[in-house]
């Protein structure tokens, strides 16, 4: 079972940014799509990014031309690039398969506020 470890989150500015990183266990291009989710307090977890082995990106409305996806096969890591944060992007930010997510790691606390 691959885990997954999120970290880069923290507490920044509307307007500002930050790179997420979600460290897998094991190789990232036998795992398939990746998948980055969110889920902000009360609300159910969201998909807002995912990437396939290819390299195909696509995005949830809300974050589209402002969140960007990415992975280093080498590093075994999926990265998400987050522009022009909004107050409305605070939320625990997760990875995880796009297709049949397996356990879900501690993810990582992104807070955008003035």
């Amino acid at each position: 079972q691959v885990q997954f470890v999120e970290s880069g989150g923290g507490l920044v500015q509307p307007g500002g940014s930050l790179r997420l990183s979600c460290a897998a266990s094991r190789s990232i291009f036998s795992i398939g799509v990746m998948g980055w989710y969110r889920q902000a307090p009360g609300k159910e977890r969201e998909l807002v990014a995912a990437i396939t082995s290819a390299g195909i990106t696509n995005y949830a409305d809300s974050v589209k031309g402002r969140f960007t996806i990415s992975r280093d096969y080498a590093k075994n890591t999926v990265y998400l690039q987050m522009n022009s944060l909004k107050p409305e992007d605070t939320a625990v930010y997760y990875c995880n398969r796009r297709y049949s997510p397996g356990d879900w790691g501690q993810g990582t606390q992104v807070t955008v506020s003035s």
